[in-house]
Formats: C-alpha cells, sequence, structure tokens
C-alpha cells in the first residue's frame, strides 16, 4: 500500500503519524455512518463575535455535504460564552449567511449561554474526582503528565501530542462562563456529535479536548481539521484579499451559488476536472477522503470565473429578477429584454449597470472624444437610421445599412461601430451593437447619436 508521511510541526509537543497510508476511505476508515452503526451529526458553532467569514462559512458548508451525503444532522451552535466579545445582532447574521447559501440546519439551534447548569454539573464530577481545582474565581483542569494524547485525524492522520507540556487550564471562568475548551466537549457530547469539522488551527488545542473527554468518560467525535484558507501571498488571509462574509460577497454581486461552488474547492476536489457543481451536486459526491491537507489559495479572480459561468447558466427570467433586486429602479421587463445581450459579459450582477445602464437611462459619460469617425460621418448615419421604418428597425437589418455606408464611404466599419456605440452608450465598451439599437429603439438611438455628432469637432 502507497504510505505518505505527514509533515506537521512539533512545535508545542505535538508529533505526527510518521507513515499515513492513503486511502479511498470506506465509511469506517473515513468516520463514515458505518463506523458505528449510526447516521452522523455535525455541528456549525461560530461565536457571535461579528459577522462569520468566508472561511468560517466554508466550514459550515463543509459540514452541511457531509451530514446531507450521509443522511445525518447538520446543527447550528452558537457558542456565546465570552461575553465581553458578544455582539448579539452577529447572530441574525449568522442565520442569514447559511440561509443565503442555502444551508439549512437541522433541529432547533442550541445556546451555549441557556446551558450554565449543565457545564456546572459537570465542573462538580471533575471536581469530585479531584481533577479540577479553583485559581482567584476560575476553575482549573488539572493536566496529568506523563500521558501521549492520539487521534486519528480525518484529514492529517495520527497525531500525537504530549500532556507534559500542557498547563492546568481554565474551564469555567471568573464571570461563571465556560471556556471554549469545556462547553465544545460537553455539547458535543450531549448533542452525540459524530464527527467535528473545524479549522486545522484547533489542532493543538485537541489534547485539552481528549483530556475532558478521558476525564469525564467519554468517547471523543472523530476530528476532522480543515486547512486554512491563505491569501495569495500564502499568508492570513486578510479582508482585502477576501476573507469578508458570504453577506458582503452577495451584496456586492455574487450568486449564492457560486459562492457555494468556489468555497467547495477550497481544501476539496472531486475525483474528476469538473468545476461546475450546484449543493446538490456537491452534496451527492462530498466525501472526507477528499479534503486535501495543504491550505488552500483564496483567489478572487476564480470566484469571479464561477461566478460568471453561474450567471450564464441561469434562465434568463432568473437571472433579471435577480438584477432587478440590485436595480429595482430599472423596469423588469426591460431587464428581460437586454439580460440575453449582457448575460456572457458580466461578472457580477453589479456590472450590469455598468455594461447595461445606457438602455435604462442617458449615458453618464461623455467619451465622445474618443469616437474614431467625424461628426459629419455621423450625421450621415443619423440620416441612414431616420431612412429606416420602424418595422425594420432590426439588428440584421442596421447593419446591413451601415455595411454599405461604410464601403460607399471607404470607412472602416470597425470605426463606424465604434462610433455608433460610444454615441449611444457613452461607454468604449457595449453589448453587441446592432441589437443594443433594436433594444434602444429607433428615437433615442437616433436622439443619442444627434447629440454626440454636435460634440464633435
Amino acid at each position: 500500500m502507497l504510505k505518505v508521511l505527514s509533515e506537521r510541526s512539533e512545535s508545542n509537543g505535538l508529533k505526527t503519524l510518521s507513515e499515513r497510508p492513503i486511502r479511498n476511505a470506506s465509511h469506517s476508515e473515513a468516520g463514515g455512518s458505518e463506523s458505528n452503526g449510526l447516521k452522523p451529526r455535525v455541528r456549525y458553532a461560530p461565536s457571535p463575535t461579528g459577522i462569520p467569514h468566508i472561511g468560517n462559512i466554508r466550514t459550515a458548508l463543509f459540514n452541511y455535504l457531509f451530514a446531507k451525503k450521509e443522511d445525518g444532522k447538520f446543527l447550528l451552535r452558537i457558542e456565546d460564552t465570552d461575553q465581553a466579545r458578544l455582539v448579539p445582532e452577529s447572530i441574525a447574521k449568522i442565520k442569514q449567511s447559511l440561509e443565503l447559501l442555502g444551508l439549512a440546519f437541522d433541529e432547533e439551534e442550541l445556546y451555549q449561554s441557556k446551558r450554565l447548569d449543565l457545564y456546572k454539573k459537570h465542573l462538580d464530577q471533575l471536581k469530585e474526582k479531584g481533577l479540577a481545582y479553583e485559581d482567584e474565581g476560575a476553575w482549573r483542569f488539572k493536566v496529568e503528565k506523563g500521558k501521549t494524547l492520539a487521534w486519528d485525524d480525518a484529514v492529517h492522520g495520527k497525531v500525537e501530542f504530549k500532556s507534559d507540556v500542557i498547563e492546568d487550564f481554565v474551564i469555567i471562568k471568573s464571570d461563571g462562563y465556560p471556556t471554549y475548551h469545556f462547553a465544545n466537549v460537553i455539547d458535543d457530547h450531549e448533542t452525540k456529535i459524530s464527527h467535528v469539522f473545524r479549522g486545522d488551527e484547533w489542532i493543538p488545542s485537541t489534547p485539552k479536548h481528549l483530556l475532558l473527554y478521558d476525564a469525564l468518560g467519554w468517547q471523543p467525535p472523530i476530528f476532522v481539521h480543515l486547512p486554512s484558507i491563505l491569501g495569495p501571498d500564502h499568508k492570513k488571509l486578510s479582508k482585502r484579499q477576501g476573507a469578508k462574509s458570504a453577506i458582503e460577497f452577495i451584496e456586492e454581486g455574487y450568486l449564492p451559488e457560486a459562492i457555494v461552488n468556489f468555497l467547495a474547492f477550497l481544501g476539496w476536489a472531486p475525483k474528476d476536472n469538473q468545476e461546475m457543481f450546484s449543493l446538490e451536486d456537491l452534496t451527492n459526491i462530498f466525501s472526507i477522503d477528499r479534503i486535501n491537507k495543504n491550505s488552500p489559495i483564496f483567489n478572487l479572480e476564480k470566484l469571479k470565473w464561477f461566478n460568471g459561468q453561474w450567471i450564464k447558466k441561469l434562465d434568463i427570467d432568473d437571472l433579471a429578477g435577480r438584477i432587478s433586486k440590485e436595480f429595482p429602479e430599472y423596469s423588469l421587463e426591460k431587464i428581460k429584454e437586454v439580460a440575453p445581450l449582457v448575460n456572457s459579459r458580466i461578472f457580477t450582477l453589479k456590472e450590469f449597470k455598468n455594461i447595461a445602464g445606457f438602455f435604462f437611462e442617458k449615458p453618464q459619460q461623455d467619451q465622445t472624444q474618443n469616437i474614431p469617425i467625424t461628426g459629419s460621418a455621423l450625421n450621415s448615419v443619423v440620416a441612414i437610421f431616420i431612412d429606416i421604418p420602424e418595422t425594420d428597425w432590426v439588428a440584421d437589418n442596421l447593419k446591413s445599412q451601415i455595411l454599405s455606408f461604410a464601403e460607399k464611404e471607404k470607412i472602416e466599419p470597425k470605426d463606424i461601430y465604434r462610433g455608433i456605440g460610444i454615441a449611444i452608450s457613452g461607454s468604449l465598451v457595449t453589448p453587441p451593437l446592432f441589437e443594443s439599437l433594436n433594444k434602444l429603439g429607433k428615437d433615442e438611438s437616433v436622439a443619442r447619436i444627434v447629440e454626440a455628432s454636435k460634440k464633435i469637432k
């Protein structure tokens, strides 16, 4: 069997499996439902200290995909024990982030701040065993030295840690609230969580959790530590590089489908080269053994590419409805007419206004200085257009008339196209010209070209 060496740092006493087999993980190997005869239960457990950024939401996505693939449960737990940093309104934003991406959670959400009696009960058990002691109002867990703590991580393989380097750690703070380590272990056990998906920055904390599981006589879950998402500079992802929330990306014109599709590829890959996956598609093929332990790089251009592809996939009525929400001042019927001209040219919904806004309002910019033909030539175009009956104001006929004019006057057709395009749109880039003239209408097109011709010397 082919084996690989796991290269995780031994800082803080951490040691890793010397050899780890590469396997096509079965349920029992990858921690699937058949390992214990039960359907898996996973949780997304954010702290309500702000709006969850995109890396945090990726953890929610992987939890969701695994649970749904295995016909299990996806739970939401609000870890609100850090009262000093609590931002109450962020709870609604957490739920909104999940809802916008279609990540519906099962059962009622759980709030740690409402479970203080439960944590006190288990603290009392540890006190009875002589494993907890008071320290200036807080309670610490007494760490037994000389122990080797090990687990088989579903992503990183076997990990070992020596208890000698772990100091006695706080489990109940002086304000009476539990620390993350204590509440996390108790709640995962009480809610029967089978798999814990979280960022690999929590690997050094896992030995503390194993000590608590052992002290309380519980079986720990399967740990799935996900690789951290890095910026293009291979450092921690910054807000400027993309560490924003799903809500912010959607407000910027990104589609939920594209965000989900993009996030799935940050640390996971399918067996083939296919890139376009809906949430349902991902649910059908997701597996833990396809998670890569190397940190993925957040590429904003790749997200834009996914978004552009999903915009093209939407049917026109659906796309028009989404654009209308971004620009409610525009007529929905007009958007439906124009959307087919631009759906392959925009990468976000916000870009619709940049390329198609001239259909709804007069151009805001004056680019007439870039018109490559004379005012006289533009006036000739006006004369041609005025003579065309409304019934013949169609793209093919308009193009035929302009080509004939260009040939007669020995003017490059592309220069005439550019001149007309700037005149009607105020921009150097337009949707297909003659289709745009058709949608804009004869009277408005002629009026704009006349106005532009007056500005050319």
